[in-house]
């Protein structure tokens, strides 16, 4: 039940290429205090609720439980969230031994495209696509739960 992920930025949309599925997300949070999130996930026609933990000191890993629930419960689920549902897009990469995971955000967080890979350590090796951009693993910024309460838009288009 313990999640290692790492994640990055992504400069451009070659990914698309070469992703061998795609498929719609609409989330949000029942709770999204750090130390523990409940989320909604509806995906295709199947649901999902998802409890992370409190991250590392590395950010790069949590405890992570997660059932699916069925497509009808995720959506009645989804109407008791917080503000701020993240609705995106994800694409399915193989690099080499690892999957990517390619999530194109909409509406308030429009033009964040982030990817991400889950290990089996944290010091494990794996491919870097050219596509792949700076890494961002723990920063809570771009956690979905921060994104749902301080959206891209929000923070990305600022001006000093």
């Amino acid at each position: 039940m313990q999640e290692i992920e790492r994640k990055f930025l992504v400069h451009s949309d070659a990914y698309k290429r070469e992703a061998f599925k795609s498929s719609r997300i609409a989330q949000g949070f029942l709770n999204s205090e750090k130390s523990r999130t409940v989320r909604v996930r509806m995906t295709d026609k199947k649901g999902f609720l998802t409890v992370k933990g409190l991250s590392s000191a590395s950010g790069l890993s949590r405890f992570e439980w997660e059932t699916e629930v069925s497509y009808e419960e995720a959506k009645a689920l989804l109407k008791l969230c917080e503000p701020g549902q993240i609705e995106k897009r994800r694409y399915y990469v193989n690099a080499g031994q690892h999957i990517f995971e390619v999530d194109e955000f909409y509406g308030e967080n429009q033009g964040l495209t982030i990817a991400e890979i889950e290990l089996s350590a944290e010091d494990e090796t794996f491919e870097t696509p050219d596509w792949l951009g700076p890494e961002v693993s723990g920063e809570p910024k771009y956690y979905n739960s921060m994104l749902s309460k301080n959206p891209y838009k929000q923070w990305v288009y600022k001006t000093p």
